[in-house]
């Protein structure tokens, strides 16, 4: 896999002489004639497995800006958005406030703004191929990495399934009053899929408006608690904007990595990708794809914008109200105020530690028990919100990996299956403390899997072949291989102090075989990302297997049928080589070089 040669080639051979549709690789349609093949990212078969309804985008006289094109628009980033408020990132906020005070605002400001570059990219790719991330990991990547790539995703999805399972059954727990044990509001949640699957039918643009709702709830609900406690406004900018932790030791620096691990999230690239092909787009034109690239990008902004508002919220209220608070203090109050949770907290003067379930029942005994109501109901929103995208996510990534077509309801009944026995398990034969800890635990099992969703991301979005004049150049492979390397790093270390404080031999000695194995599988994607990025000299000599590949293809470009047959039982050709080789082969074809392809 060497980007320098096929860069050379596709300059020489494709994007040179023969218009702009041969540059578009593989994953774009060579010609607008229908009477020739087109590409599989021009196929509607994709589109119509995710929704059954493109939105389509008024035309008018290109202008610079356009309100009703933004509206057409605008969907996507609200549901991407929704990842940065479940019930993961809501803990780790109200953990941030009560561990260290506004200090760490700052270090949320950046993740939010690194999320939505990263973002950024997954809404390119999936508007420039017309192909969603794991269905170009599906056709780039072999068969075991594949696989091995697929299961780390679904690892990831299905710990964000259980964060909000959790999540719901303690909101359903608060506003009952304890009434509903954690356990029936674990098989509450189950609800779930019958409520998504029944918006569902109403059409896309209901659906998006129902998630918008559910955002506007979130807003309120936080928006209230933020007003009942005044934080200080001065203290929330200057921690939001002087990058400082003064006075911080070991608990402030890992809740700071905690954060990065709880905002950027493995599957939201999938989704993201995946969502943006719900608009109707013509790929053959270029400015029609730059627009998109534009309105997707200004709707991200906006809706990671109010996702950080949110999160501003909870972390300021925790940061006002508890910063330095000691359980007695707790209890104290809790008491005062005749609050049945008062025993729920030990009676020293160590620090309040607080999570979901006691973050609610603190700001009861503090400031009433509508706090501890509206808080529930924030929460409940989070997790449902949240349990439907996942839902996609899943669905996106079984789909587009395995090429395997389920429909909502058993992807639904599958992934909450798996998510709620253990938790289930949990909430039955353990106590509330047990279950929030378990969202720790699916906070680092996250940032264990956001190497699987970040190196393919900025792989082929360098990919010239993949995207053509809308690749990465130079500056963001730069800084997008130093982001992904800083925030892999980070996340790494997340984890390492975590497995440290398991305190057992055992479970060492398998976090040292299981770290040998996943390092592995991480190098191997980074080297692929590294070749991709430019450095060919890495390519460990498969420079003479590109040009002997290329030349082939000029050379039997009638033959394609047999060729690719070859091709895809070679275990030596990288993978900017097959990029290459579709790409001439989407140029011959464009020449009508190629017989019409039959429907199977």
């Amino acid at each position: 896999m060497v980007l320098g040669l096929e860069q050379k080639m596709s300059d020489d051979s494709v994007s040179g002489d023969h218009g702009e549709s041969a540059c578009l690789g593989t994953v774009n349609p060579v010609s607008s004639n229908p009477s020739l093949p087109r590409s599989p990212g021009d196929s509607e078969e994709y589109f119509a497995t995710y929704f059954n309804e493109k939105i389509s985008i008024p035309e008018e006289e290109y202008s610079c800006f356009s309100f009703r094109k933004l509206w057409a628009f605008t969907g996507p980033g609200f549901l991407m958005s929704i990842a940065y408020l479940d019930p993961g990132n809501i803990e780790s906020d109200l953990q941030s406030g009560a561990v260290a005070g506004f200090k760490l605002l700052w270090i949320l400001l950046l993740a939010t703004l690194v999320g939505l570059l990263l973002q950024r990219l997954a809404a390119r790719l999936g508007v420039v191929t017309g192909l969603h991330l794991a269905e170009v990991c599906h056709r780039q990547y072999p068969k075991v990495p594949r696989i091995i790539l697929w299961l780390m995703v679904e690892l990831a999805i299905i710990g964000s399934d259980m964060q909000e399972v959790i999540g719901s059954a303690i909101a359903i727990n608060l506003l009952s009053v304890g009434r509903i044990p954690l356990w029936g509001g674990v098989l509450i949640t189950i609800a779930d899929t019958f409520v998504f699957l029944f918006l569902d039918k109403y059409g896309l643009r209901k659906l998006e408006a129902f998630f918008g709702f559910l955002i506007t709830i979130m807003a309120l609900t936080f928006g209230y608690e933020y007003v009942t406690v005044k934080p200080s406004q001065s203290q929330v900018l200057k921690g939001m904007f002087v990058p400082s932790c003064s006075g911080c030791r070991t608990p402030q620096i890992e809740q700071a990595v905690g954060i990065v691990g709880a905002v950027i999230m493995p599957h939201n690239m999938y989704l993201h990708s995946a969502l943006v092909k719900s608009r109707q787009v013509n790929r053959n034109n270029k400015q029609e794809v730059r627009e998109a690239n534009k309105y997707f990008f200004i709707e991200s902004c906006i809706a990671l914008f109010v996702s950080f508002i949110i999160n501003v919220f909870v972390v300021s209220v925790f940061a006002e109200a508890f910063f330095g608070k000691t359980n007695e203090q707790v209890v104290e109050v809790c008491t005062n105020t005749s609050s049945p949770h008062a025993g729920l907290f030990p009676k020293d003067n160590s620090t309040l530690a607080v999570d979901i379930y006691k973050g609610g029942v603190v700001l009861g005994c503090y400031f009433g028990p509508a706090a501890l109501y509206i808080w529930a109901v924030g929460i409940l929103a989070a997790g449902q919100s949240s349990t439907m995208t996942g839902t996609y996510s899943g669905q996106f990534v079984m789909e587009g990996f395995l090429n395997l077509k389920w429909s909502r309801f058993a992807r639904v009944i599958l992934t909450r299956s798996i998510a709620i026995i253990p938790t289930l398990l949990v909430a039955v034969f353990q106590d509330v403390e047990h279950l929030t800890g378990m969202n720790d635990f699916l906070n680092v099992l996250q940032s264990l899997q956001l190497p699987f969703a970040l190196i393919p991301i900025l792989t082929f979005t360098s990919l010239r072949p993949v995207m053509s004049d809308f690749a990465n150049g130079l500056g963001w492979r730069i800084a997008g291989g130093i982001l992904v390397l800083i925030i892999c790093s980070i996340n790494m270390y997340f984890v390492v102090v975590y497995v440290q404080e398991l305190g057992h031999v055992a479970l060492y000695v398998v976090a040292a075989v299981v770290s040998v194995a996943y390092l592995g599988f991480v190098f191997y994607l980074g080297w692929q990302c590294l070749i991709a990025l430019g450095m060919s000299f890495l390519d460990c000599g498969h420079t003479m297997t590109c040009k002997a590949i290329s030349g082939a293809v000029d050379l039997t470009v009638a033959k394609h049928t047999v060729f690719l047959s070859i091709l895809r039982k070679s275990v030596g050709v990288s993978m900017v080589a097959k990029f290459t080789v579709s790409a001439r082969l989407n140029w011959a074809a464009s020449l009508q070089l190629f017989p019409q392809r039959e429907k199977s």
